[in-house]
């Protein structure tokens, strides 16, 4: 058991941080000693970022993204195709897209994937929210933007058989080499998805 080096509150503090993904104890220690040292410039503003987020932001009752507003501001977006939904697995992978700039349709994010193992089931997930998105007449694609695991392909093989029968387009995002990638630094899975993927040159 480990000894505390500080005051309860400073504990508090570190062992609220180590919570975080990314950050174990040492980690949160050092960024908490930078937000004390930093307490008026860093600390105060942070609480009051945090406390506001807590108390505005919320889940898009559409798609699932976090906002201020809901329906949130990609699905309320003018410019965007409301034809074409990426599904992704969480708001993480719906940040990503963003990011890389490459979609200009609309999301949906069902929570998670999938599993067996960790008792997760089709009703855990929002997939009936997805189904009856594309189930309205102005659904034409449905992308699923899955991550190549063992579970998110699962969920992408029982969406398939779900969405199909709808009626509405059911692609998914093509696996293999990586931009800038070397094939003998690719592990086997991602070189086999590769030749899968392949198109004409």
């Amino acid at each position: 058991m480990s000894r505390a080096t500080a005051g309860p509150e400073i504990e508090r503090l570190i062992s609220l941080l180590a919570k975080l993904p990314g950050l174990g104890p040492r980690s949160a220690r050092r960024a908490v000693l930078h937000l004390l040292k930093k307490r008026e410039a860093l600390m105060g503003p942070l609480a009051e970022a945090l406390a506001d987020a807590a108390d505005k932001i919320r889940a898009c009752s559409t798609c699932g993204n976090l906002d201020v507003t809901d329906p949130c501001a990609i699905c309320a977006a003018p410019g965007r195709d409301p034809s074409v939904i990426c599904v992704v697995e969480t708001v993480g992978d719906l940040w990503a897209l963003e990011r890389a700039s490459a979609f200009r349709g609309r999301y949906h994010v069902l929570g998670g994937t999938l599993s067996a193992l960790d008792g997760i089931r089709p009703e855990d997930l929002n997939i009936s929210g997805l189904l009856e998105r594309a189930s309205g007449e102005e659904a034409k694609e449905i992308v699923l933007a899955l991550n190549a695991t063992v579970d998110g392909q699962t969920t992408a093989h029982y969406l398939a058989d779900k969405l199909t029968p709808l009626g509405v387009s059911v692609t998914s995002l093509a696996r293999g080499v990586p931009v800038g990638g070397e094939l003998d630094y690719l592990d086997d899975g991602t070189l086999a998805a590769a030749f899968r993927s392949r198109r004409p040159a």
